[in-house]
């Protein structure tokens, strides 16, 4: 009687083993995070200080209070929807204001890379 191709090279069967029980594993990712605190929003800042300036003289008044109804810094879920949209229209609602946002976002000096550089910051995804 011939053995199986599986129990005669029983590494082969291990390796496959370890294999699909390492693909289970990596389906499984990380359950979605709350929404950030306010806490949370307020202490984030962007790495580059010009642009952490920037922020914290602009963008953080709204960004890091719920109740300015802005989506907060770091909430990927809130910002998802809007980039989206893309980074035309992004930009289009911080330079001309959009809902409650005043235009410019309140940074009259910034430019349209800065912009874009704090809308990858606070809602933490690549603008395309």
């Amino acid at each position: 009687m011939r053995a199986s191709r599986l129990t005669e090279k029983p590494s082969l069967c291990l390796a496959l083993a370890v294999g699909v029980f390492a693909a289970l594993l990596a389906g499984c990712g990380e359950e979605p995070k709350n929404p950030p605190t306010r806490s949370e929003a307020g202490a984030a800042r962007p790495a580059d200080a010009e642009l952490a300036q920037v922020y914290d003289n602009s963008c953080k008044l709204c960004h890091a209070n719920p109740a300015a109804g802005a989506p907060l810094t770091g909430d990927i879920k809130a910002w998802a929807p809007r980039v989206l949209q893309g980074a035309d229209t992004l930009l289009d609602h911080a330079i001309n204001g959009y809902n409650g946002m005043p235009p410019m976002g309140m940074c009259m000096q910034c430019s349209q890379e800065q912009f874009l550089a704090l809308i990858a910051f606070m809602s933490g995804q690549q603008i395309q």
